[in-house]
């Protein structure tokens, strides 16, 4: 019996750990897609965020630095995004998709020529194992939380405020009525094309945090892809949680669950089935998760001029 209890704690710890760069992802998604661009590009935003966190934590010796390096070349990453889809009116898939192109080809070429390595990076400084003596005096939740680094605390954090943010105050109305009607904000008197960029940008800064979290929160070094795809899996926990910052958050827990189960039936089933489970996951949600729900009606909207 006792087996079974550390089993729980294990599972349900695991998946805190496992939803945050999911949900930091998505809810940079939420967003892009409320200033009415398409958050297709944060996968290769997360890439480079895990990369340049690790770059930034080897130059300084210090974690919080790498933290910020990730999400500056996160930000910087969007910019991308942002330049070819509002300036130059690119569709913002293949603009969102050529920052994951550029991501995937440029961090390897990076990884062997700073570091001199491939596959995998040198260990650098990272956020160390918790150790949250209060915490696990709580009954029943105490040992879930307890096993959870500063970031998992700052993530949801985040949500928090990005969810006020984006509902109860003016500059997150103003950017919703941008992602709704593009030409009605711009008769009214608001910048959209800033708003858009606004809105990318933070997409770009959140899913640069995930990618910090994979290599300096989870991990102490960079691996080359080491986002697996989470970035996409990210786009459809956005649709699914409704492009709101509270739904990300439930999206991202649901997946980081199953994503926990794996640990248990590694041993079980052939690991190349086990791999593949969050992305059969993924295709259920985009086929049945996600009837009803809708984007905002602005979104790859250009203004009219």
């Amino acid at each position: 019996m006792q087996f079974n209890i550390d089993l729980v704690y294990s599972i349900l710890a695991s998946t805190l750990r496992s939803s945050v760069p999911l949900i930091l992802a998505s809810m940079g998604g939420c967003f892009s897609m409320r200033a009415g661009v398409s958050d297709l590009g944060l996968e290769g935003m997360m890439l480079a965020g895990s990369f340049f966190a690790v770059l930034g934590s080897w130059i300084s010796g210090n974690a919080w630095i790498g933290l910020l390096t990730g999400i500056l070349f996160g930000a910087v990453f969007s910019m991308l995004h942002a330049v070819m889809h509002i300036s130059y009116k690119v569709n913002a898939s293949i603009s969102g998709m050529c920052v994951n192109l550029l991501a995937s080809a440029v961090t390897p070429l990076l990884l062997n020529v700073i570091f001199g390595m491939s596959g995998k990076s040198v260990s650098v400084a990272a956020f160390a194992k918790p150790n949250w003596g209060i915490l696990q005096k709580i009954p029943v939740i105490g040992r879930i939380l307890g096993a959870q680094n500063i970031l998992f605390f700052l993530t949801i954090l985040l949500v928090i405020v990005s969810w006020i943010f984006l509902y109860k105050t003016t500059l997150g109305l103003r950017m919703r009525m941008v992602s709704e009607n593009p030409q009605a904000a711009s008769t009214v008197g608001l910048n959209v094309r800033i708003y858009k960029y606004f809105g990318v940008a933070m997409s770009g800064a959140f899913a640069g945090l995930g990618g910090a979290y994979l290599s300096l929160g989870q991990m102490n070094l960079f691996v080359e892809d080491m986002t697996s795809g989470r970035g996409y899996i990210a786009v459809v926990i956005n649709a699914f949680g409704r492009y709101n910052p509270v739904g990300a958050l439930g999206g991202s827990l649901f997946f980081g669950f199953f994503d926990s189960l794996q640990t248990i039936f590694q041993s079980i089933l052939p690991s190349q089935l086990v791999m593949m489970t969050p992305y059969v996951l993924t295709l259920l949600v985009i086929t049945y998760g996600l009837k009803g729900g809708k984007a905002p009606a602005g979104v790859g909207k250009h203004l009219e001029t």
